[in-house]
């Protein structure tokens, strides 16, 4: 007795449906024309980077802060409109928001 016909011993009146198909689109970013702010800080001893400046929706910055963490596979945070990541890793950043088509500015050393 397979898992279908045990569902159909608990549940005699459910109709089965077929599955929907469920389309992905690729969710594309805002791209401003003012440029990104990537800043280096210390906090409590600890360097980190700071992306700041992005004008679009809160909610795309966050898919943005998402995919630098894992491609660079580092901890960080999304807060107060500012992306900030675990250690100095501006350089790269910057790569990776240049080839996304942002304007990126190095603030700070």
């Amino acid at each position: 007795m397979d898992l279908k016909d045990q569902l159909k011993n608990l549940f005699p009146d459910h109709i089965e449906s077929e599955p929907e198909e469920i389309l992905k689109s690729e969710h594309e970013l805002y791209v401003q024309a003012s440029p990104m702010i990537c800043k280096y800080e210390k906090r409590k001893g600890k360097p980190i980077t700071i992306i700041e400046g992005y004008e679009g929706k809160d909610e795309d910055f966050k898919i943005l802060a998402k995919e630098i963490k894992t491609k660079l596979s580092v901890g960080g945070s999304f807060k107060e409109g500012c992306i900030i990541i675990q250690g100095d890793y501006r350089d790269k950043i910057m790569t990776i928001l240049k080839d996304k088509g942002f304007k990126v500015k190095r603030v700070g050393g």
